[in-house]
């Protein structure tokens, strides 16, 4: 059977559902005893080295002939984008949800400020959803929860940093006091309904991160979230729990999502032990300038490196940035974050101190507009003058679709006089993602019966799968890419794509939550390339005799002024629109206005090879 991808799926699927056979029995949940081979034949070999024996004839066909429980993953955001992390687990009635995301809009989604999961199918199901739970406290993984809880006010399980967090960003929608919240630990189960969901500790860019065993009458899927493995953490942080997953690969697992954003790249991921010495040289290097730092503002692990290395150095540290202020008073409040009363300043105190006394830690690592950096880039922040005794780092990469907005701001801070540390010039950051080799260890331990890469574009899933396969211990029929809206029906017997569910992205636009759409972007994408012209004029509505007008207004088409003959010859054309409607005695307002954009249209593109829309407005006296 051909792998199953987004280019390579048959035609027929959404007619029918597709099923992938599993290509070995069903073990069941329960221990077995052992029994000898009988008849002189050898037992099949378990799956993960075990032998089993024959079992008496009579249990052998109920097995056969009983169908596995199955349950049902629906992934509702995260496959095929970096972000809006969300997926739905159904068994026997009751659901629950992992992770509710958001994702950050593309450069064409202009005024845009968010793109949040479509609800509409985790509403339609809200009697049935026991408890949300997140793997860890990045905005791809928490940002929507503000939009859901305003509709369903789901339970809530986090660890307690990750609690934290969501709270800052409920305080900011009036929700924090409302939300249910469960502190959950490592290894330390929950049951809600028919699943027990097992927190396994994994290291990550953020502490308190999460994977999560899944185990339901159906068997164990094991949810990674966001990892990587490092062996050398930094103080306080645990590796990535290797033998608990390795249990309950032994055991045996059902299912693997795993985390798919460094699928492309070999090796193993750096330590974060890596970026302490790397920044540990800079401060060195700076000498008597004021160093300014730009990381996440959730990068907590970061945030206490450069607050330690500033110690060292006998210097001061000062915050700048809404969410860095919050994150960093929330998370010292909690004990995430250690830095002596005496060494901490305001923002508004950095000019009392030389420049040599000083380090500012900021947001703006990805070139966000208004962030604290782009704003010292332009010469805009109130307390920050960037000269050149400043010596910068920003310690994160861009995230891709980024890249123009970061060099934009560090020419701003270059054209200022300030020396710029950016990407790949020295060890500022490291990948809180797995790399190949990680990927492999994971697949390796947790042994599953069926994988499906997650969390990552097109691209990364199917390097994910590619890589599963190589490993040889998952046929390659049992890997499967998955889309946003499937609904997956998995058991021992098969995994099945049932149906498809409402999924996809809305769209957040001030307080506006939906309400543009892709006629609102499509228009919008059409002004910001060509213009718009106004054509308005006053009718007799008893006679159709134009009254006054027209008058055309243009924004951003042309200078009006400086194009006097082009308006004046747009004026005639619309004057004979408005004459020839007239004449055919057309009183259909909607007629009349689709005749002058018409009219109009034709010629401004034979005179300018543009196509600026057009918008008549008549008024009927």
């Amino acid at each position: 059977m051909p792998f199953l991808s987004h280019q390579s799926r048959p035609a027929e699927q959404n007619a029918t559902a597709q099923s992938i056979p599993a290509p070995r029995p069903r073990r069941p949940r329960q221990n077995q005893n052992s029994a000898a081979p009988q008849n002189g034949q050898a037992a099949a070999p378990h799956p993960q080295g075990q032998r089993r024996g024959h079992r008496p004839k009579s249990l052998e066909h109920l097995e056969m002939t009983t169908p596995a429980i199955p349950m049902h993953i629906c992934p509702l955001g995260g496959l095929g984008e970096v972000g809006k992390n969300i997926t739905l687990y159904e068994c026997q009635g009751d659901m629950i949800l992992v992770d509710c995301g958001l994702v950050f809009p593309d450069a064409d989604m202009f005024g845009v400020d968010l793109v949040i999961p479509d609800f509409t199918y985790v509403l339609e199901n809200r009697d049935r959803i026991k408890g949300l739970f997140i793997t860890h406290g990045h905005e791809d993984h928490i940002g929507s929860l503000p939009y859901l809880l305003k509709k369903f006010n789901v339970p809530i399980y986090a660890a307690k940093l990750t609690i934290g967090l969501i709270k800052n960003k409920l305080e900011e929608h009036g929700l924090a006091s409302s939300a249910i919240f469960h502190e959950i630990r490592p290894r330390q189960k929950v049951t809600l309904g028919c699943f027990t969901v097992d927190p396994i500790h994994v290291n990550h860019s953020i502490p308190d991160s999460l994977a999560f065993a899944i185990d339901c009458p159906a068997g164990v899927v094991i949810h990674t979230g966001d990892f990587k493995v490092d062996y050398t953490p930094l103080s306080g942080d645990a590796v990535t729990d290797l033998p608990t997953i390795a249990e309950y690969g032994r055991k045996g697992v059902l299912a693997l999502l795993a985390d798919s954003t460094n699928a492309e790249r070999p090796g193993f991921t750096a330590t974060e032990q890596t970026v302490a010495e790397g920044v540990r040289r800079l401060f060195a290097k700076a000498g008597k300038r004021r160093i300014i730092v730009a990381t996440f503002a959730s990068n907590i692990y970061r945030v206490q490196q450069i607050i330690d290395l500033a110690i060292e150095s006998g210097r001061k540290v000062a915050v700048s940035g809404r969410s860095m202020v919050s994150n960093t008073e929330m998370a010292r409040e909690l004990g995430y974050l250690h830095a002596p009363d005496n060494v901490l300043i305001t923002i508004d105190e950095i000019n009392k101190y030389p420049p040599e006394k000083v380090v500012l830690i900021t947001t703006g690592s990805q070139g966000e507009p208004l962030s604290a950096l782009s704003r010292m880039a332009q010469a805009s922040h109130r307390q920050v003058r960037v000269g050149p005794n400043d010596f910068i780092i920003i310690s994160a990469r861009p995230i891709p679709g980024n890249e123009k907005t970061v060099t934009k701001v560090v020419n701003g801070l270059l054209t200022l006089g300030a020396e710029v540390i950016y990407e790949n010039m020295y060890d500022t950051h490291v990948s809180g993602h797995a790399c190949q080799e990680e990927q492999k260890l994971m697949l390796t331990l947790a042994h599953p019966q069926f994988f499906l890469p997650v969390h990552g574009e097109f691209k990364q899933l199917k390097r994910h799968a590619e890589t599963a396969e190589h490993l040889g211990y998952i046929p390659k029929q049992n890997i499967y890419i998955a889309e946003n809206g499937q609904n997956i029906r998995l058991s021992a017997d098969g995994m099945t794509v049932e149906n498809t569910v409402t999924a996809g992205a809305v769209m957040v636009d001030g307080y506006g939550v939906g309400d543009v759409g892709n006629v609102v972007l499509r228009d919008r994408h059409h002004l910001s390339e060509d213009g718009i012209i106004i054509v308005t004029a006053a009718i007799d509505g008893s006679n159709g005799q134009v009254l006054s007008g027209p008058d055309l207004v243009s924004r951003g088409f042309v200078y009006v002024r400086e194009s006097e003959e082009l308006m004046e010859g747009a004026r005639t054309q619309v004057e004979m629109a408005l004459d020839r409607s007239l004449a055919d005695n057309l009183h259909d307002w909607a007629s009349v206005k689709a005749r002058v954009r018409e009219a109009l249209s034709s010629y401004i593109y034979r005179r300018t090879k543009r196509s600026p829309m057009i918008l008549p407005i008549l008024l009927e006296v």
